[in-house]
């Protein structure tokens, strides 16, 4: 199993490193591509897909889809990741995650980056449980690791099927991590 560094920089934000690395080790291990996948994924991930699918076949043991190196997965707030998107991306705004290819050579597989406050938001406006949400955005960068893309709509939408495979995945294995982001008290007139 790989290395998965886990940064908190969220000051209201409660995790449990040992679930998160345990996510990402279902992941790892239990994620499978689609054949109908490898023409859309970057030419890494493809690669790495043909491999699986070529592997999977014969049965035998099916290799780890990511890039080898250390793992590294931050949480941070609203400002903070839009402080990164602006300085890497030339964009100010705030996003969801942001991932970032690591160099095998250097041993670093990437660093996902994710802001619980848009988790929270979005969880909040839409109906949705706050943990899933927030490890939708692990996956989402995770995905991105192996070579998947969304700036197309065609690879959006494998993209986003691909997520779904992935969260069905950890809720089967009952592996979804339980975050927990603390209230900010009310303010007093």
């Amino acid at each position: 199993m790989r290395s998965v560094e886990i940064a908190n920089h969220h000051p209201g934000l409660r995790i449990v490193r040992s679930e998160i690395v345990r996510a990402i080790k279902v992941l790892e291990t239990g994620f499978r591509f689609t054949a109908a996948d490898v023409p859309r994924l970057t030419r890494a991930g493809a690669a790495r897909a043909r491999q699986q699918l070529k592997v999977s076949r014969d049965n035998s043991a099916v290799p780890e889809p990511a890039p080898t190196g250390e793992l590294s997965i931050v949480f941070l707030t609203d400002d903070a990741l839009a402080s990164l998107h602006a300085q890497f991306l030339n964009d100010p705004s705030c996003t969801d995650v942001i991932t970032f290819e690591g160099d095998t050579d250097a041993g670093s597989a990437g660093e996902i980056c994710v802001s619980a406050d848009t988790a929270e938001r979005y969880a909040a406006e839409h109906q949705r449980d706050f943990s899933e949400e927030l490890t939708l955005y692990v996956v989402h960068g995770w995905l991105h690791l192996v070579g998947y893309d969304d700036l197309k709509p065609l690879k959006k939408r494998r993209m986003r099927a691909a997520e779904s495979r992935a969260l069905a995945l950890l809720r089967a294995a009952e592996a979804v991590p339980v975050f927990r982001l603390r209230q900010k008290p009310a303010l007093r007139k």
